[in-house]
């Protein structure tokens, strides 16, 4: 038997609001179609799920936090390989990220910290189609396109002028927060950074123990 009313607001169209009477039959059951319909208002909030393709997925674990990297194989598999091969010697734990343009993009991958170094194996360009939004991971080179070795940047915004002139081989899916906390340099001094932010681990995801 029905035995109250309580008045629920529901939207009808934009810019008004009509109540109507929802009947409810017991306290359990009133109580379970309350916390029903609060979860359907409240903002969902997905929490971090495990990396879909731990064998293409970098963990960028920086002083703020953990980036996570999405590789793109199928764009840019020679690149993939070679960020996966260094990765998996440790080539980029420790090493800064020397050239940070706020607004624009943040560089590391330089053994020497000067943007002139690398790890000694040049890769031929895999340009393609994908944009460099906000997030995408592509490799820095020099102006030969064949130059691209270890260095790469994550852009900080959309730089569509680069899109079809440097290899983009990853995405970042969560962690960007983090990045924007990497220390910039300024524009003036082509994003050179004192005391620079260092990454303290990367790793590929199927090979993290956490």
């Amino acid at each position: 038997m029905v035995s109250r009313l309580i008045l629920f607001i529901i939207p009808v169209n934009p810019g008004s609001l009509e109540l109507y009477p929802l009947p409810m039959l017991n306290k359990p059951f009133r109580i379970f179609v309350f916390l029903g319909l609060l979860a359907l208002c409240l903002p969902f909030q997905a929490s971090a799920a495990p990396a879909s393709d731990p064998e293409n997925t970098i963990y960028l674990d920086l002083p703020a936090g953990r980036v996570v990297i999405q590789m793109l194989p199928e764009v840019a598999p020679r690149h993939v390989a070679r960020i996966r091969q260094l990765t998996r010697k440790g080539f980029y734990d420790g090493l800064p990220f020397h050239r940070v343009i706020p607004g624009f993009m943040a560089q590391t991958g330089d053994p020497l910290g000067n943007g002139t170094g690398g790890s000694g194996q040049q890769l031929r360009a895999e340009f393609s189609s994908v944009k460099h939004l906000r997030g995408t991971v592509s490799m820095a080179r020099a102006s030969d396109p064949d130059s691209a070795d270890s260095q790469f940047f994550i852009c900080l915004a959309q730089a569509p002028f680069l899109d079809g002139q440097y290899s983009a081989w990853g995405r970042v899916v969560s962690g960007m927060e983090f990045v924007d906390k990497i220390r910039a340099g300024s524009q003036f001094n082509n994003g050179a950074v004192s005391n620079p932010t260092k990454i303290v681990r990367m790793q590929v995801a199927a090979d993290a123990k956490k």
